[in-house]
């Protein structure tokens, strides 16, 4: 079982607001935030539904190649939130909602790439 994961952005302050707005539809809000003071290292953001973050971002160099994140959406009509509110906050469209059946029946998903190229999707696995 996954606890938490993240990725490394380039922009953190871009990409913390980018966050904060397209996490927005699944339910996640901006959980906890640490300076390099604190970390000892870089700036961290930790996102999630409150009150645990389970999806970090931090200061950096990008990851490259950039990674591929699936948050679990519990509609389709989430997902479909999901993929409006983060064009809203400035991601480009890498795949409109919609089943995917090659996954299986009732995958529904859409995907975003963030401002570094993440690819960043939104996974419904109901029938609906």
């Amino acid at each position: 079982m996954i606890d938490h994961t993240g990725v490394i952005v380039s922009d953190f302050e871009r990409s913390k607001a980018f966050y904060e707005q397209a996490l927005s539809a699944m339910g996640y809000a901006l959980v906890a935030e640490f300076h390099a003071a604190v970390t000892g290292h870089t700036d961290v953001a930790g996102f999630g539904e409150p009150p645990k973050p389970d999806f970090w971002i931090s200061r950096g160099q990008a990851n490259r190649p950039p990674v591929h994140v699936a948050f679990r959406a519990r509609s389709r009509a989430m997902v479909d939130a999901f993929h409006a509110t983060a064009l809203a906050a400035g991601g480009r469209d890498n795949g409109t909602p919609g089943l995917r059946t090659h996954y299986h029946p009732h995958y529904y998903g859409a995907f975003v790439l963030d401002p570094d190229g993440h690819n960043i999707e939104a996974v419904c696995h109901e029938a609906q």
